[in-house]
């Protein structure tokens, strides 16, 4: 099988039907749909059994108890019989020929075991690119090349072979319900490149309870996570403006931890950086209230 479409969700039985709608309307259908519901407490489980005794195609259904995204995907991944994945959120949808799209564009690069697999954009549903595009029809770069050496903005939509994503899992802390994408993105990003396609194949919709919408404290509540992902960007080869944001941005919620003595380590040469993490963690304690 080409491809896993992993839906992870938790609470949005009333969304996933838009899903399922644009899954039945893919004109490739070498896929299967892996759904990982995250302790949910509505009708999930009854949607979901509707959708597989209506389907032409596999739907898999696994539930596990709350304990975030991130660890929806690891279960995810171990699950998944594709070669390929593609993380579909439960309020997001296809474009039509999306799976073609990404079966084509994948031939291309695989049996070259350099890249971790293929990219495209993403859309508004009103049509609208999230962001700039490529300046070139494909890019051959890693996660972190893209945007700093390439200067491409928006999000894009990762397609990756399942095999990375099992090398590369999401961390998971004690206590904590989210981890930036990220972390893992530029994890693998040390060891792979990828195929950066200028075409869009997903269409994103940022609704009011997603985790876009509470972003910030998503990541006051998860400071593990987020101070890791923070020092790790900070070693990366990246320019200085970005090292420095990602060392305001660790300080920032390092004060959120409540037990500091675990938390990674930056250079000492950052401890400039700390008061400014102060203010803006002041900051959020104000506006997430």
């Amino acid at each position: 099988m080409l491809l896993t479409v992993f839906t992870p969700t938790y609470n949005r039985a009333h969304l996933l039907g838009r899903v399922y709608a644009s899954l039945q309307k893919q004109t490739c259908r070498d896929f299967e749909w892996v759904i990982v519901d995250d302790g949910s407490t509505d009708n999930t489980e009854a949607v979901v059994s509707e959708f597989i005794a209506d389907a032409d195609f596999p739907i898999r259904y696994f539930r596990q108890p709350n304990g975030g995204k991130h660890r929806a995907v690891n279960r995810g991944v171990r699950e998944a019989r594709g070669e390929l994945l593609l993380i579909v959120d439960s309020d997001d949808l296809l474009l039509d020929n999306s799976i073609y799209i990404i079966k084509n564009r994948y031939e291309d690069i695989r049996f070259n075991e350099g890249f971790a697999g293929v990219c495209g954009l993403d859309i508004y549903p009103n049509g609208n690119l999230i962001g700039f595009g490529l300046p070139d029809e494909h890019i051959d770069c890693d996660a972190l090349g893209i945007g700093f050496e390439h200067n491409v903005v928006g999000d894009l939509k990762e397609v990756f072979r399942t095999s990375v994503l099992r090398e590369f899992p999401f961390p998971e802390f004690d206590g904590e319900r989210f981890c930036p994408e990220a972390l893992v993105w530029f994890r693998i990003a040390q060891k792979y490149k990828m195929r950066f396609f200028n075409e869009p194949i997903y269409v994103a919709d940022y609704l009011p309870d997603g985790l876009t919408k509470r972003i910030v404290r998503i990541r006051m509540d998860s400071p593990m996570a987020s101070t890791t992902h923070y020092s790790e960007l900070n070693g990366y080869d990246v320019p200085f403006a970005q090292k420095l944001k990602a060392a305001i941005n660790y300080w920032r919620f390092w004060f959120c931890l409540k037990d500091k003595s675990g938390a990674p380590q930056l250079p000492r040469r950052w401890r400039f950086a700390m008061p400014l993490g102060w203010l803006m963690h002041l900051r959020d304690l104000r506006t997430t209230k």
